[in-house]
């Protein structure tokens, strides 16, 4: 017998996908992506979500794209009862219209991984540029764990209390960086923190178009105000500035205090906005008087940024695996020893608080 083919490792099952679309053109595009990656496999595609129930029982994929607007049963209302009954990785496809940004967002919060954007004019040719963004986040989307909601830790969404109700102030800027799972994790944060917090810059790798709804959500439920960045705009206390998509987020000086800057260049990693521009821009701004944090997602923007703050002084924070939907970002920054602690989602609001008014003591729930 040939030793060495018996110690040739097998190599790993494909990722099994099923598409979830009403729409025939977009399932054969997907297919047609996703089917010629070596380590995926299309098994099938559904034009609503009674067939794909079906086909779900039949043959078990590992990932399911699903559309919002379908007939029989929309999007949301099925990928809710998925995540209750059955939950699996799911990456959306979203339309690119007001009502589209808002479904989508709310499909996070039910628990979907991720999503894409469905190009607006000339799909078939969208579709295919879009082709290597489709491909990563499904192939993200097949490394998480799904657990039903009885089964995941709650995490309080009280608000701390303030910093002046504990005898505290605070010169400290904070600068959080997300990708994939970013949008809930952020959620989780700003909810939790109080209307006289440091001021927050956050970049969310998101597309055109839907930051804007991604921060007034935010605002809705929290005591901070959140809002979309604008160039020049001064940088206040109580406020969360949200990178545009399509555009790279920094900060600047401005007199005795800072200000928004707002950059329409290249790409960094891949990605505009970019978490290294926000974090590089803090590195040489702020310095030691930032706190810079980096949550859930794929890749590794943001690492090497983060390894400039901490260099320059900051305190910097990287979410844990355990809560983490993708440990990709948190994990290569703290390969590079850019982190000077790696917190639970759950508790990055009280240690924000706690580096940022070091006299007190920040609560805990």
């Amino acid at each position: 017998m040939n030793s060495s083919a018996e110690a040739t490792p097998r190599s790993k099952p494909p990722i099994r996908v099923l598409i979830v679309d009403d729409s025939a053109l977009i399932r054969r595009v997907l297919s047609d992506i996703l089917g010629r990656e070596e380590d995926m496999e299309v098994i099938g595609t559904a034009p609503d979500a009674l067939a794909a129930r079906e086909m779900i029982r039949a043959h078990n994929p590992d990932v399911l794209t699903l559309d919002i607007e379908m007939p029989k049963m929309n999007g949301l209302d099925f990928l809710e009862k998925l995540m209750h009954l059955r939950p699996m990785p799911v990456v959306m496809v979203s339309t690119l219209t007001r009502a589209g940004t808002e479904s989508t967002l709310r499909a996070l919060e039910l628990g979907a991984v991720d999503f894409v954007a469905k190009p607006a004019v000339d799909v078939l040719q969208g579709m295919e540029d879009y082709a290597q963004e489709i491909v990563a986040k499904v192939r993200a989307a097949s490394r998480v764990v799904r657990r039903r909601p009885h089964e995941t830790t709650p995490v309080s969404m009280r608000a701390l209390p303030s910093l002046a109700s504990r005898g505290a102030t605070t010169q400290k800027l904070v600068f959080i960086g997300a990708s994939t799972g970013g949008p809930e994790a952020i959620r989780s944060i700003v909810q939790r923190l109080p209307a006289d917090c440091p001021p927050i810059l956050v970049t969310q790798h998101m597309p055109p178009g839907y930051t804007e709804t991604f921060a007034e959500r935010l605002d809705k439920v929290s005591e901070v105000h959140v809002e979309e960045a604008r160039h020049g705009a001064p940088v206040e206390s109580g406020r969360v500035y949200v990178a545009p998509g399509g555009m790279h987020l920094a900060i600047g000086r401005k007199g005795a205090g800072y200000s928004i800057v707002v950059i329409d260049s290249e790409a960094v990693n891949r990605h505009k906005p970019s978490v290294d521009v926000l974090f590089e821009s803090a590195a040489r701004e702020v310095r030691e008087q930032a706190i810079g944090v980096l949550l859930t997602g794929m890749g590794k923007d943001g690492a090497q940024g983060l390894l400039a703050m901490r260099e320059a002084g900051a305190h910097t924070m990287a979410q844990d695996e355990t809560t983490s939907i993708v440990f990709g970002m948190p994990r290569e920054a703290i390969a590079i020893r850019a982190v000077t602690e790696v917190v639970p989602l759950g508790d990055i609001p009280a240690h924000i608080l706690r580096i940022a008014a070091p006299t007190t003591e920040a609560a805990t729930s």
